[in-house]
């Protein structure tokens, strides 16, 4: 079964991490990674621009409207992605637990296009 595992994130946060500690922070997060896709239980691992970079396209009139940053306006925005492909969620869940990050949202892929 697939699923999700998102981590939210924001610009204070990322500058509140000491700079001494920055390297290390990447590597437990490049350590999971390298780890898990061996297993073949992560399928990608995907970090995602700053949400300033964002863009909103709208085709409310038949044409489409391109705006500049996310549409929700938050504190968080969407920091990276994993792609899980494990045998339960109780899977999921473990290894969200293993994942270097504070909180971590796992959602279920129902179907895929």
């Amino acid at each position: 079964m697939k699923y999700m595992m998102i981590i939210y994130g924001n610009k204070e946060l990322w500058e509140s991490v000491p700079k001494e500690e920055w390297q290390s922070t990447i590597d437990a997060f490049d350590a999971f990674v390298d780890k898990h896709r061996r297993t073949g239980e992560l399928l990608g691992a995907y970090g995602v621009a700053d949400a300033a970079q964002a863009k909103m396209v709208r085709t409310t009139t038949g044409a489409p409207v391109v705006t500049d940053g996310p549409y929700l306006e938050s504190k968080e925005y969407l920091a990276s992605w994993y792609l899980l492909d494990v045998d339960s969620e109780e899977r999921a869940l473990e290894l969200a637990a293993e994942l270097p990050a504070d909180q971590v949202e796992v959602w279920p892929i129902l179907h895929e296009a």
